[in-house]
């Protein structure tokens, strides 16, 4: 069993305790996993980020929960990015390959656009475009948090 790189994880987490932004792309998780969070198409939020081993389970793959929240911070952009704030109602992940390193992509996408329930997907891959992880949601906008903007 290899051991963790004390160095990069101190180092993430410094970068995470930097500053007590609440923002959306500047909040203590996505600064300690290092997310870089982008909207290269209207209907599209990426999410990428390196794998390094304080992020592993001790078979030596990303974590599950770590795949989990990358997948839940690229749906919860989107929307929030498109549309308003939401909260996710359910989520199901399906975990099809183990990621072990390199520098990985989560994208989320719309399934469906309601006027309070919205309907998304994301998908992460590895370095070589190979899917890790997908995962299905649903999402509730949060009332007064700018929904005028909600599509039909």
């Amino acid at each position: 069993m290899s051991t963790i790189d004390h160095a990069a994880a101190r180092a993430a987490l410094e970068r995470g305790l930097s500053d007590d932004t609440r923002a959306f792309g500047n909040f203590f998780l996505s600064r300690w996993l290092g997310l870089e969070i982008s909207y290269p198409e209207p209907d599209l939020c990426v999410v990428e980020f390196d794998a390094h081993d304080f992020m592993f389970n001790p078979q030596g793959s990303l974590h599950g929960g770590i795949i989990a929240t990358v997948l839940d911070i690229a749906m919860g952009h989107l929307l929030t990015h498109n549309v308003a704030r939401g909260t996710t109602l359910e989520m199901k992940t399906q975990y099809l390959r183990p990621g072990r390193s390199g520098r990985l992509r989560a994208e989320g996408r719309f399934l469906k656009k309601g006027r309070s329930i919205n309907y998304l997907e994301a998908t992460l891959k590895d370095a070589d475009g190979k899917a890790i992880a997908v995962s299905n949601a649903t999402w509730q906008l949060i009332e007064g948090a700018g929904n005028d903007r909600a599509n039909s």
